[in-house]
């Protein structure tokens, strides 16, 4: 029998149609579902199902963000089928669980509901947002025993070629399907927040778990047990290593990338189509964009009334998830302080309704929308509004603060349709970008986590950080439009196109042996040529 299927248990993935995700890593799993299901892979994600998605902001007239419950833009009937239910039990009592599934060929999405009883409800219901820790540790126990038993009954262990484990909420899986021994455990995260920490008690009354400390750390039983352990880019490895040193053998990277068929504007998709990558000139990715941009103008007038002003101007966007390390306080700066009437700036993400930096983050960027008119503010960013805006921005601003970010891929959008980068030396940019070339690279590239909340040295970096980046933003608001501007966009385009595609990524994961096999082949004929 063929152990043909690829199995991902994720804690979130973004889909085109709703809402079940929470940033970055839905979106990579994501775009890894559809590329693989464009193989023809028998490729299943397994994850919960949120019916309140994540979270929706509404705005008091101070600016101060109100989270609400989000609401899904489809049924979720109309949109999912659901398989026979089945139970696991969880706190000592049964869960009845739902299997609900997307299809794309012959890959599928598995979204995991709670059916019932009510109390249990309550795990499917938003993403990464729980009343208690103990909620969050039970959410999780219930994923790993539902995606378990998933596994076992209805995909079949003999049937299983890989089975990847996403962030380390889902090494719980190992704990509920012991008999599979070749798990491999991605970790996306260098913060904190990507290593959490649960109480040995808990996990010995679920799985029978032993460990002579009280709590454990999540990341370190994933490591301990998977046969490898992936970071996101090289610097991540690299990082990572430092942050788990005793297990630095067992860690390795594969950088990320994005489904360019996804992301990658139709106009510009239509002319390398037509043309091909390598025969590109700069007015035609010129022209290819200016297309982009109408669709990004026209979709900023529902939040404000700019009419075509800024068609001809340069337009700067910051778009991602509302936290500190992101540092949206570079861009909220920047416009403060240099009033470029002319530019329009777009700011937007969402901050975890727990996140106190992130909501003021949000705030202030509330407050610049109703000072600025040159502001617009995207407090409803998703998966539909990003497809328009990445695609349809002259300059991509990336922010991290060095160390923090585990790769990034919002600049890989950018770069796919030919919008050039300010990025901060962090994750996959410094493996990508090209200072001059392709973008502009501030800041320093630390390799060391150094601690953004309490450390003095955080805001000493910062300070000159951000006078690289003002430095560098201006210098690329000044040559828009001109032929340096069009160079570097179509450097941005022919020197990441295949780097940052998702297949790179997916063949490094799935089909790295065969492509080996079929070079092996090769060479073996050749040499059996007679000369």
């Amino acid at each position: 029998m063929a152990k043909d299927v690829i199995v991902s248990v994720t804690p979130e993935i973004a889909l085109d149609e709703l809402y079940s995700y929470a940033g970055g890593l839905g979106v990579l799993e994501g775009d890894k579902f559809y590329a693989m299901a464009r193989r023809g892979a028998k490729y299943y994600v397994i994850t919960l199902l949120y019916r309140h998605g994540y979270i929706d902001y509404t705005f008091e007239e101070d600016n101060t963000p109100v989270p609400r419950e989000q609401e899904q833009p489809i049924e979720l009937e109309a949109l999912l089928r659901p398989e026979k239910e089945f139970v696991v039990k969880v706190k000592g009592s049964s869960i009845v669980a739902r299997p609900w599934i997307y299809d794309r060929g012959k890959a599928k999405v598995v979204f995991m509901e709670a059916a019932c009883p009510e109390w249990a409800r309550r795990y499917s219901e938003q993403a990464y947002i729980e009343n208690c820790f103990e909620e969050n540790i039970y959410k999780y126990i219930f994923l790993a025993k539902a995606a378990a038993t998933y596994i076992r009954d209805y995909i079949g262990l003999d049937n299983v070629r890989n089975i990847d484990l996403q962030e380390a909420y889902t090494v719980l899986v190992m704990l509920a399907l012991p008999e599979f021994k070749q798990y491999r455990f991605i970790t996306h995260t260098p913060g904190p927040w990507g290593h959490p920490v649960y109480p040995t008690a808990i996990l010995g009354e679920e799985f029978g778990f032993g460990s002579p400390d009280p709590y454990v750390i999540l990341t370190k039983v994933g490591m301990e047990r998977a046969v490898v352990t992936y970071a996101v880019s090289a610097k991540h490895e690299e990082i990572t290593k430092k942050t788990f040193k005793e297990y630095s053998e067992k860690i390795s990277h594969i950088t990320n990338g994005v489904d360019v068929e996804r992301w990658q504007h139709p106009a510009l998709k239509q002319l390398i189509a037509s043309k091909g990558l390598d025969n590109l000139a700069e007015d035609d990715v010129w022209q290819a964009h200016a297309q982009a941009k109408k669709d990004f103008i026209n979709m900023i007038k529902a939040y404000k009334d700019i009419g075509d002003k800024y068609l001809d101007k340069p337009v700067i966007v910051w778009l991602r998830r509302n936290t500190r390390y992101k540092r949206p306080y570079f861009i909220a700066r920047f416009i403060e302080e240099n009033g470029l009437s002319d530019v329009l700036f777009v700011v937007g993400g969402k901050a975890h309704p727990r996140d106190t930096d992130g909501l003021m983050y949000m705030k202030e960027f509330h407050r610049l929308s109703k000072q600025f008119p040159n502001v617009v503010h995207i407090y409803d960013y998703d998966v539909v509004k990003a497809k328009v805006l990445q695609a349809g921005a002259d300059i991509q601003t990336f922010t991290p603060f060095s160390g923090w970010e585990a790769s990034g891929t919002s600049f890989m959008k950018s770069l796919v349709n030919a919008i050039p980068v300010v990025a901060s030396k962090d994750g996959a940019v410094v493996e990508v970008v090209q200072h001059g070339v392709s973008g502009w690279l501030f800041g320093e590239d630390l390799r060391d986590l150094i601690n953004i909340y309490t450390d003095p040295k955080a805001q000493e970096i910062d300070e000159k950080d951000y006078e690289e980046f003002s430095k560098y933003l201006n210098e690329a608001i000044n040559i828009y439009g001109s032929e340096k501007y069009k160079s570097m966009a179509l450097s941005a385009l022919k020197t990441s196109y295949k780097f940052v595609d998702i297949n790179r990524t997916l063949n490094e994961f799935y089909y790295k042996e065969e492509q080996v096999k079929a070079s092996q082949a090769i060479s073996k004929e050749e040499r059996a040529s007679p000369s």
